[in-house]
């Protein structure tokens, strides 16, 4: 954990965090930290229990595999301590409990990063047996862990490229960017979890640039769930158009198979 404000204000390690991924409303929520190391302004929160000199504030919580190396980080705010006892588990540790606000904690990501961290998130499709949230909460980890996946690769594949996505799995539009993601950067890839993202992915340095072809498998599972008509009074064309114009305007070839 760190300041958002001093990039040397360390907060400290936590070897566990209940109800991190538990929201209640408008993204607030009561975290267990456990065995935990406070320093720095968070350290001293606790000895202000009760008070307003108990919130530390904006912080940067890291997520860490098992050699310390961050694999994404989310921002939170409000961070306040409201009670700390001695860890039962870790003399000189404690287990502390804080209120904090984030909205980009997605419930169902903690086992997401858990593969992520033992290394088992190592096969296309996985995200296939997940439901709608589960969809979202893949993609939300995808983006956070998107440059420890693609440590010691070179910044985008060569241009002229033939990406095939596999679209036996696509049933609605975030399915189509679990595939995307996977098609240009392999198991648990990023590339985009909105159309505007997507659009901002093929500019460059998220795996691939301008040209490539897009190979698109078994593209006809997806058409009933990608074009669906407008909402009432909103004339915006259908996902999948949208998704096409996106892709012709920065020289992408698609082939739909």
């Amino acid at each position: 954990m760190t300041s958002d404000e001093d990039d040397d204000d360390f907060w400290g390690f936590v070897r566990d965090a209940r109800g991190l991924f538990d929201p209640q409303e408008d993204g607030l929520r009561q975290v267990e930290l456990l065995e935990c190391s406070p320093q720095g302004k968070f350290l001293t929160c606790l000895d202000h229990l009760g008070s307003r000199r108990a919130m530390a504030g904006g912080g940067h919580l890291a997520f860490l595999d098992a050699e310390g190396i961050a694999m994404g980080s989310y921002f939170v705010s409000g961070m306040t301590a409201t009670a700390a006892t001695p860890s039962v588990h870790a003399g000189g540790l404690f287990d502390v409990t804080v209120r904090l606000w984030c909205d980009q904690l997605l419930p169902g990501s903690e086992e997401i990063w858990d593969l992520v961290r033992t290394g088992k998130l190592n096969r296309k499709g996985m995200w296939g047996e997940l439901d709608t949230d589960g969809r979202k909460a893949w993609l939300s980890v995808a983006l956070w862990s998107c440059e420890y996946q693609r440590c010691g690769q070179s910044a985008d594949a060569p241009q002229g490229q033939v990406f095939t996505l596999d679209g036996r799995q696509v049933i609605d539009i975030d399915s189509f960017y679990c595939a995307l993601g996977e098609a240009i950067n392999g198991p648990g890839g990023y590339f985009g979890w909105n159309l505007a993202a997507v659009d901002d992915c093929l500019r460059g340095r998220f795996g691939a640039s301008p040209p490539f072809t897009l190979e698109w498998l078994h593209s006809g599972v997806a058409r009933s769930g990608l074009v669906r008509p407008p909402a009432s009074g909103n004339d915006t064309a259908a996902d999948l158009q949208v998704l096409l114009e996106i892709f012709a305007d920065h020289d992408i070839k698609v082939l739909l198979r």
